[in-house]
């Protein structure tokens, strides 16, 4: 009975599980936050470049969102470029 009471390979076994399960659901809260702001930067991305392509119904986008490269969208120069 002595020798139960002063066995602690359960215990050491409980601590590493626990251990385990912290680090789990620390690398999931990360990941899940970086897919957000990942996806976030692609949307951004995706929006920039559609602007600048002259699509869209952003303010370099045609009336009908049509316009392609050199077309300037409504009002616009007609040239591509910063």
């Amino acid at each position: 009975m002595h020798k139960f009471l002063v066995d602690e390979n359960g215990a050491t076994a409980i601590e590493y599980g626990l251990i385990a399960a912290l680090i789990a659901v620390a690398i999931i809260a990360s990941l899940t936050t970086l897919g957000q702001s990942v996806s976030d930067n692609f949307e951004a991305i995706a929006e920039s470049i559609d602007n600048s392509a002259g699509g869209g119904s952003g303010a370099s986008g045609g009336a009908s969102g049509s316009g392609g490269f050199g077309s300037g969208g409504s009002g616009g120069s007609g040239s591509f470029g910063p």
